[in-house]
């Protein structure tokens, strides 16, 4: 099950770990241009801010947050670390993945809890499960079992990415 397109206003009113006023700052993506058939979630990033906002299908509802992304090691004085992506799993598109760390909904988030994840920087992890599995991922060439394969990496970012925000 993909995400449903929504509107400016549905997005809006899905967050909760936000404030009113964190709401209507968000910045949002261009929601002409994005092809809703291929998203297991919208993710996008602020162009202006350290943040990131992910909106996810959870029983039939959309639950948006919102996402403080960690400085990368690079800007830290490190070097920047090889992980992979907690929703998505793939272990090719390592080099850009990032921690992202959302305060929780309710009181709880108001006392400064928090709960973080390493994804993908750019929100791309719909796109990293569609990839086609090389051989050492899937043992043969066979496309039912590469079908079989995508389509289990399909449902395990839809599980993963909804169990994350369901704990926000």
């Amino acid at each position: 099950m993909h995400v449903n397109p929504l509107t400016e206003n549905e997005i809006r009113n899905s967050f909760v770990n936000a404030s009113k006023r964190e709401v209507s700052q968000a910045s949002l993506p261009d929601l002409e241009s994005l092809d809703w058939d291929r998203l297991e979630y919208l993710g996008w990033r602020d162009s202006k801010r350290p943040l990131g906002y992910a909106v996810v299908v959870i029983d039939d509802v959309a639950t948006g947050v919102i996402l403080r992304a960690a400085p990368p090691a690079t800007a830290l004085g490190g070097r920047r670390r090889s992980a992979i992506c907690a929703w998505c799993e793939d272990p090719i598109e390592t080099q850009d993945v990032s921690l992202y760390v959302a305060k929780r909904g309710g009181a709880a988030g108001r006392k400064g809890d928090t709960v973080g994840t390493l994804i993908c920087t750019e929100f791309i992890c719909s796109k990293n499960v569609r990839r086609k599995p090389t051989f050492t991922e899937l043992g043969s060439d066979d496309p039912t079992a590469r079908e079989q394969f995508i389509a289990r990496r399909i449902e395990g970012l839809r599980s993963r990415s909804a169990k994350f925000v369901a704990a926000i």
